[in-house]
């Protein structure tokens, strides 16, 4: 499927791009530590926060990474099984397009709970939950 390979597509320019900003970002720090060694400084609070921080990103990064390895795997799954048999991907898709509306309606249903708004006009008080 056409759209199927575009996704996978920019899903690796994403992955590509995030590598180029980790490599950026590791960069970065080994500067910062050639600069505080040559000029023998140390290590504040809120230095050693920034260094933390941008660990964090660069971990964050990767995770991001390997959840859209997870997808494009997912993406190539189905092309071959779209490419065996057609109707059982149809089916498939429909079963999904279903699940995500149920997902977004949900998730709509919680906002506007959140909001003070209740979906279903009930008057029961429920908890709040985050999507």
């Amino acid at each position: 499927m056409v759209i199927l390979n575009s996704i996978e597509q920019l899903l690796t320019h994403i992955q590509d791009v995030q590598k180029d900003v980790i490599g950026l970002s590791t960069d970065s720090l080994l500067k910062i530590s050639t600069f505080m060694e040559k000029n023998e400084l140390e290590v504040d609070e809120e230095v050693a926060a920034a260094l933390q921080y941008q660990d964090i990103i660069s971990q964050q990064l990767n995770a991001t990474i390997e959840a859209i390895d997870s997808i494009k795997l997912n993406i190539n799954r189905f092309s071959h099984l779209y490419k065996s048999d057609e109707d059982l991907a149809v089916e498939s898709m429909n079963k999904l397009h279903d699940k995500l509306n149920a997902t977004l309606n949900e998730a709509k249903d919680k906002k506007d709970r959140f909001s003070g708004k209740f979906a279903d006009n009930s008057e029961e008080l429920d908890e709040i939950e985050f999507f």
